[in-house]
């Protein structure tokens, strides 16, 4: 069975996150930040969403374990920063109800929802510039980059979260994650 764990960032979410990967019959744990990278074992990650990128703990070391990993909300920020891309204060702010259009319907994690889909998304702080390696595969009239992916890497990211029920195709994005996982094992 695919094991996938999720990082916890402190975000108010990260049990939501927990529970949809078990609905969909993968094998996964909540773990805490600051779980040293050589003790984690498993064939993907998910970076929870949470309040401030100074409580990320070991979350950019797990991007160099060779798995897939994907970003939520801050877990595609921190993604973003680590690797050089640039993060900054959205001019939206708090949550809201948004549609996303999907640029690249070829892209492993969101393409399937071409050509739009219907989000629950934080814009407090948002992916303004995307890092080297990186496209942008989904967009909004509030946001420029609602979604990125590094398929070279493994490292996907969403600025919604696909865990709520105001996310239309939320469950969709986990099982194409899980399928990303499946393929590196």
């Amino acid at each position: 069975m695919t094991r996938i764990d999720v990082v916890d960032n402190h975000g108010q979410f990260t049990h939501l996150e927990q529970r949809a990967l078990r609905d969909i019959g993968v094998d996964v744990e909540l773990i805490d930040n600051t779980t040293p990278p050589e003790e984690v074992d498993a064939d993907g990650l998910v970076l929870s969403g949470g309040p401030d990128i100074d409580r990320i703990g070991n979350s950019p070391e797990y991007l160099d374990l060779d798995i897939p990993v994907l970003g939520i909300c801050l877990g595609m920020q921190l993604i973003a920063d680590a690797r050089g891309g640039t993060v900054s204060e959205g001019e939206y702010g708090g949550y809201a109800d948004v549609t996303v259009e999907i640029d690249d319907e070829t892209d492993p994690l969101v393409g399937s929802l071409a050509p739009e889909t219907r989000v629950w998304a934080s814009h407090a702080d948002e992916v303004t510039e995307v890092p080297d390696g990186f496209v942008r595969t989904a967009h909004s009239d509030v946001c420029g980059v609602e979604a990125m992916s590094n398929t070279d890497e493994h490292l996907y990211g969403v600025q919604w979260h696909p865990e709520v029920a105001h996310t239309e195709e939320g469950e969709e994005v986990f099982e194409n994650f899980r399928t990303l996982c499946e393929q590196r094992e």
